[in-house]
């Protein structure tokens, strides 16, 4: 009789830990990803999400370029910052050389590398020689500290509208060049 009951304790004993052991997996188990991801590069898949965002990149003393952006959302493993409400300074040798703003960007932030664009309206390119520059699209290559895009491109200012497609700028030799279907025509000074 005594073992009948120590069956029937120990059986009660299992199921009692049979129970614990599904609690804990349920409660501290990860969930596997559905066949609905999230989009990458989506808040979900965020390692971290940043307000108020400044990146300043810098050579010796001298700042070279700085970015600010009203949200950033990091990513370790692609090494990118995805950019929301974006403000980007260049300087060249002479102190700031052109600001930009743009509604969205992304920052590579191995290579330093990044690009800006808007939704609706042109991107506006404000140089510090008194040019304006208007495109959808911008990227940065920080190895050679040149500006590119291939949209297309309007430059006004002293005088002068220049029109295109495809941009080329050097920050250090402060040379911007109309890559395709250039046109030049003079403009009233304002």
């Amino acid at each position: 009789m005594w073992q009948r009951w120590v069956r029937g304790g120990l059986l009660a004993l299992s199921v009692a830990l049979a129970c614990f052991l599904g609690y804990l997996l349920m409660t501290n188990s990860t969930t596997v990803p559905t066949s609905t991801a999230t989009v990458p590069g989506s808040m979900d898949t965020a390692d971290a999400t940043i307000s108020q965002f400044t990146f300043t990149q810098t050579k010796g003393d001298a700042v070279q370029w700085q970015v600010q952006a009203q949200e950033a959302r990091l990513f370790e493993r692609d090494k990118r910052a995805m950019l929301q409400v974006v403000a980007v300074t260049l300087f060249g040798q002479h102190g700031k050389e052109l600001t930009v703003t743009g509604d969205e960007g992304a920052l590579d932030t191995e290579t330093k590398n990044f690009v800006l664009a808007n939704r609706l309206e042109p991107l506006v390119v404000h140089t510090e020689s008194g040019y304006v520059i208007y495109t959808n699209h911008l990227a940065w290559t920080d190895q050679t500290r040149e500006i590119r895009t291939q949209d297309p491109v309007r430059i006004v200012g002293h005088g002068l509208e220049v029109t295109g497609r495809g941009l080329l700028g050097r920050l250090d030799t402060e040379e911007f060049e109309v890559l395709e279907d250039v046109h030049v025509d003079l403009a009233p000074a304002s």
